[in-house]
């Protein structure tokens, strides 16, 4: 059985937070949700997120185009709410055909080639989604919600589309918060290469005969479902880097001070 991993037919990379070890103590379980997109689930999905987790709030960090191309399905008394962390307009190249294929959903290669040839993709692409001010936008919105949310009351769930880029940083910012190892935070990541293990190998055969520089071909993994390590631990090593740590980032950018960080740690750790 998959490591972390919650039940929930039609949703990808459906996981949870929920046991990991902090110190002594652990993040409690049921509570905190990270997922892909939602727009498949199925009735067997939302009833189970509706009766069993008691869902709360839905975070969507998508972009706005993809939001409404593919909206995630409406789930009785859970309030759904957007937090793009990046728009296509926050890359510095813009191309039209790009834009189209994102908002409307597109062939994976051809999107993996604009977006390569755009610089969209590589080591600092989380850096670009920390660093952005949409971005740390969305993250301090994020934290905010999770001081307001009571887990007594039921979950909270974030997802983007492949659940694993910019819910990756939201898990990687709040197992930081709560006081998680780098070891804890980095295994967490790795996950998805577990969970999306069909879909890269499939893509690695089909693409095997095309001659491309390593480089390239991790990304066009990275696109098509995989994470790599190394995009987590420069984004980290960056933040460590500007701020002292990742509670300097959180801390300045994102308003979560001591007092932030011990309320969290006393709703969402047993």
């Amino acid at each position: 059985m998959l490591k972390q991993r919650i039940d929930l037919p039609g949703v990808g990379n459906a996981r949870e937070l929920g046991g990991y070890i902090i110190g002594d103590k652990i993040v409690k379980k049921g509570v905190l949700l990270r997922t892909a997109g939602l727009s498949s689930a199925a009735p067997a999905a939302i009833d189970k997120l509706h009766n069993e987790y008691r869902l709360q709030t839905v975070i969507d960090f998508r972009m706005t185009g993809e939001c409404q191309s593919i909206p995630d399905p409406e789930i009785s008394g859970v309030r759904n709410i957007h937090l793009p962390v990046i728009e296509m307009d926050d890359y510095p190249v813009q191309d039209p055909e790009l834009t189209a294929k994102f908002a409307n959903g597109g062939d994976r290669m051809e999107m993996f080639e604009l977006s390569y040839k755009a610089g969209m993709l590589g080591s600092d692409i989380y850096v670009n989604f920390l660093l952005g001010e949409r971005g740390k936008k969305a993250y301090r919105e994020f934290f905010r919600i999770l001081l307001g949310h009571d887990p007594e009351n039921g979950a909270i769930l974030w997802h983007c589309t492949d659940g694993k880029d910019r819910t990756g940083c939201a898990a990687m910012l709040i197992l930081s918060a709560l006081g998680a190892s780098r070891v804890t935070i980095i295994a967490d990541y790795m996950l998805t290469n577990e969970y999306n293990t069909a879909q890269i190998e499939a893509v690695r055969q089909k693409t095997a005969a095309y001659p491309m520089p390593p480089e390239k071909r991790e990304a066009l993994l990275f696109m098509c479902g995989a994470v790599v390590e190394k995009y987590m631990t420069n984004a980290i090593d960056t933040l460590n880097e500007r701020y002292g740590s990742v509670e300097g980032y959180l801390r300045e950018e994102l308003n979560v001070g001591n007092v932030e960080l011990e309320e969290l740690r006393k709703k969402y750790i047993n």
